[in-house]
């Protein structure tokens, strides 16, 4: 683990030199979202499943800006760091091995994922939007919602050369999953032809375990079942990680 760990404290100097480009997006745009939609909308929404709509969207939010930061410190840093800076080739020049490089970005993203989580949580709890103690637990999964995504876009990111497909990622995945998992309405209200798609992504699981932690309800499908998705895609991530950065870096 020291070559995992060497990994991450490159990651946290570099991100202690650069972290006021990171506090719009992490703090204080999700914080504008609870005021703008969870407030102003939500006086015309009204209640959704018994809950004022405030409430209601606070865990979505909170998750699905675990899932967007996953996705974008996966995608332009991982193929630079390939493509541009080559840190990874440097890196393997020294005792580091290829499985601290995966697990030393997947531990830096989980940081700014626990760090943006906690101080949305505080916020949230000045607006009332906490209602249950299990609200604890909500780092917890918005970490593991990061890692069943992180895992497999740096993957992708490793096997590319042109980083104009990370503007389909964005466009096709990023956008829609933030839109029809959950986030904003239930996804019971989609055509039954579209729900599997959103049962699919990892959002959909994140934003329903932290909806039941910060609300105190219980989830659609057993609480297992999302998690253990999670587990595995998170599984899946990395060993197509290891595998995309094995062959990156051999040829």
């Amino acid at each position: 683990m020291q070559g995992t760990f060497a990994v991450l404290e490159r990651q946290m100097v570099l991100y202690r030199r650069l972290w006021q480009a990171s506090v719009f997006s992490s703090f204080v745009l999700p914080v504008l979202f609870v005021v703008s939609i969870g407030i102003g909308v939500g006086g015309y929404v009204g209640e959704i499943d018994g809950w004022d709509y405030l409430s209601y969207i606070v865990p979505g939010i909170l998750a699905s800006g675990a899932f967007q930061t996953a996705l974008s410190e996966s995608t332009f840093p991982v193929l630079g760091a390939f493509k541009w800076t080559r840190s990874y080739h440097a890196a393997r020049a020294t005792p580091v091995r290829i499985i601290d490089m995966v697990l030393g970005w997947q531990l830096y993203i989980q940081f700014r994922v626990a760090a943006a989580s906690i101080v949305f949580l505080l916020v949230s709890a000045v607006f009332g939007a906490v209602h249950s103690p299990w609200v604890v637990l909500t780092p917890l999964i918005c970490g593991l919602l990061a890692l069943s995504t992180a895992a497999s876009v740096s993957a992708f990111s490793a096997t590319i050369e042109n980083d104009s497909y990370f503007s389909l990622l964005f466009r096709f995945v990023m956008i829609p999953a933030t839109l029809f998992s959950g986030v904003f309405f239930p996804v019971e209200q989609l055509p039954a032809v579209v729900r599997p798609l959103a049962y699919a992504s990892p959002l959909w699981h994140g934003v329903e375990l932290s909806r039941s932690a910060m609300l105190g309800g219980a989830t659609p499908w057993p609480w297992a079942v999302h998690v253990g998705y999670l587990i595995l895609l998170s599984a899946l991530g990395l060993w197509w990680a290891w595998r995309a950065y094995s062959k990156r870096l051999r040829d």
